[in-house]
Formats: C-alpha cells, structure tokens, sequence
C-alpha cells in the first residue's frame, strides 16, 4: 500500500468537500459519516485507484478527520494562535487537519512520519512557505499534545 498516495487522496476528498462547503455557502462544519460514505463513492469513481489497502487507509483519515473535526479545528486555531482558521489556504487547512487527526488519533503512526509525510504533501500541493506555516503547527502539537 502506498500511505503517500492515501494521504494525497484523503487531502482531495477534504479539500473537495471544504470548497463545496465555501461555494455553496453551507457552513455544517461536517456531513454526517452516510453522506461521506456516498460522496467517496463518487470520489472513488472519479479516480482510477484500484488498491484496496490504499482506499481502505485514506477513507480511515478522511472519516475519522471529519468525526473529529469539533476537537483537531479548535487545536490548529490554538497553535495557530494569529491565524484564522477560516482564513488559512484551503490546501493547508486540510493538510493541517488530517496530519492533526493522525497525531491525536493514530497512535500506530510515528509523529515524525506523520509530519514528515504532510510537509511533503504540502511541498507537492501548496508552497515551500506553506509547509514551513505547517511543520510549525504540527511540531507544537506533536510536542505539546501527544504522547510520546
């Protein structure tokens, strides 16, 4: 399975469901996890992905992303401290939320591989000053709020 690729398609769905969310000026913070179930359908068959372990792995971060949404955005505006949470560059917001799920929540991930594998996605799909903005946020909450 290639964990990368899961990421980059957990980023897409994400950005993908953010922009539906801002153009259509819907501001439910998440769909609930059914309407998730549907529209990865949709985003699947969008995508020629074949492996199964590289689905399985992404839709695990886009929902559990999505279900934690209430505790990983308030975190990030934490840290965040001068920056609004809503005013952040939606490929960075979502990057941000993902990578923040897999620190709080997936214990079987090191910190990090977890950072490192953001920054890199961030470096692909944003800027070189986005993903310095990002280890920054994710260095503080791996050191300040996950186990060691």
């Amino acid at each position: 399975m290639k964990r990368r690729k899961a990421r980059e398609y957990a980023l897409q769905f994400l950005y993908r469901i953010d922009f539906i969310k801002v153009s259509t000026g819907n501001n439910n913070k998440a769909k609930g996890l059914s309407d998730i179930k549907d529209s990865l359908e949709v985003f699947w068959s969008d995508t020629d992905e074949k492996n199964p372990d590289t689905k399985a792995f992404a839709e695990d971060i886009i929902s559990g992303t999505i279900k934690n949404l209430k505790e990983i955005d308030p975190l990030i505006q934490k840290i965040a401290q001068k920056w609004k949470i809503s005013r952040m560059a939606s490929i960075d917001r979502n990057i941000l939320r993902f990578a923040t799920y897999e620190l709080l929540f997936r214990k079987d991930i090191p910190n990090a591989v977890t950072i490192n594998e953001a920054l890199e996605i961030a470096k692909k799909y944003s800027t070189s000053e986005s993903a310095a903005f990002i280890n920054g946020i994710l260095d503080k909450i791996a050191k300040e709020h996950c186990r060691k």
